[in-house]
């Protein structure tokens, strides 16, 4: 009962501030504004950590690796101490466990980027309806601007309405459904037990 609390409290929290350290990471890459309060709640939620990280792993062109890179290490840890909580006598030190660690902390991190770009999306098109000049669309569109530009590029519009959205969706559902369900069990279960 309490390996239960604590897996579910470790991985809630691990994953908000994943997804706070992504959406820094794709805020700055579409270049958004941070002076928006979603920007400033995001700098004042991950400043602390990510400006030492810069001073050490400075941006890669207009990336934020700092932000990037500690989301993989928050990741890493979460996987890692999530194992560790288990009543399975994990070896961590064997390669092979290293490794998949270290893929699942990557396919993690491909997992959030989909659940950020899905809700990105959703909330873009409800709000393209109902408030097209919310102060909330220069975020979401720099978020999914990337993703639904190819689209509307081969997709042309169907009666005057943008179906792109929906076709990003369907492609979002379809890699968390096959690609992350069916690799992220096959990766943890390389982590070597003890015999």
């Amino acid at each position: 009962m309490l390996a239960n609390a604590l897996d579910f409290l470790i991985r809630n929290l691990a994953e908000f501030f994943i997804l706070v350290l992504l959406i820094r990471f794709y805020l700055q890459a579409g270049r958004v504004s941070f002076k928006h309060p979603v920007g400033q709640f995001v700098l004042a939620l991950t400043n602390w950590i990510v400006l030492p990280v810069r001073r050490v792993v400075p941006p890669w062109r207009n990336l934020d690796t700092a932000s990037l890179l500690l989301a993989w290490v928050c990741a890493f840890l979460m996987h890692l101490i999530l194992l560790a909580i288990t009543p399975w006598p994990f070896i961590f030190g064997s390669p092979l466990s290293i490794v998949a660690l270290v893929l699942a902390a990557a396919l993690e991190l491909f997992k959030m980027s989909l659940y950020l770009l899905f809700a990105a999306t959703i909330g873009q098109a409800l709000m393209s309806w109902i408030a097209p000049y919310n102060p909330m669309m220069p975020v979401l569109e720099g978020i999914t601007g990337p993703f639904l530009r190819p689209l509307r590029r081969m997709i042309p519009t169907v009666g005057g309405i943008d179906i792109t959205p929906l076709i990003l969706i369907l492609i979002i559902q379809l890699l968390l459904g096959v690609v992350v369900a069916s690799l992220e069990p096959y990766i943890l279960q390389n982590v070597r037990i003890a015999t």
